[in-house]
């Protein structure tokens, strides 16, 4: 099944995909619903890279929802002015090791109606098996609560820009 998001970010395609890029805009785009916490030595990194990254995620940072391995590639671009991001890792535990398939992928360029601004496409392809059709409206919701918070975070990126890091890197 599929979950999919098309947004206008108030914000530059640079900002945005610098900001997918990192681990600290994951967890504000989460929260309060899920936090996510690194299981990585060290704890997260300050920008995600290529490879696996195994993190725990909890309902509203208290109902253990499981294990799972965020593993990012960054695909050469397909389109000019397109850049990617895809996420095919899956669940080690708990809930989400009930996915069996997991294909999110995240598309960031310069809108085409305001140049200032960035189109931002994301999509999920999963599959869990017999709960496949039952997982899909928890997962649509939270999609849709990160979509709230992607245009509320947004504006905020454009100024952050020229910083080295994002608070809380």
């Amino acid at each position: 099944m599929r979950v999919l998001l098309k947004l206008t970010l108030d914000c530059e395609p640079e900002a945005a995909w610098r900001a997918v890029q990192s681990p600290a805009v994951l967890r504000e785009v989460y929260t309060p619903l899920v936090k996510v916490d690194s299981l990585e030595p060290g704890g997260f990194p300050n920008r995600w890279e290529e490879g696996a990254h195994p993190v725990r995620m909890k309902a509203a940072g208290i109902v253990p929802l499981g294990d799972q391995v965020i593993a990012l590639e960054f695909p050469g671009r397909r389109h000019e002015g397109v850049q990617m991001m895809r996420d095919h890792g899956g669940g080690l535990t708990g809930l989400s090791s009930l996915f069996t398939e997991w294909d999110h992928r995240i598309a960031i360029s310069r809108h085409p109606d305001d140049p200032a601004k960035t189109l931002y496409r994301e999509q999920l392809r999963y599959s869990a098996g017999p709960w496949t059709a039952a997982a899909w409206p928890a997962l649509w919701g939270l999609w849709q609560f990160r979509a709230a918070r992607l245009k509320q975070l947004a504006p905020t990126w454009s100024s952050r820009l020229g910083e080295p890091e994002f608070p809380g890197d």
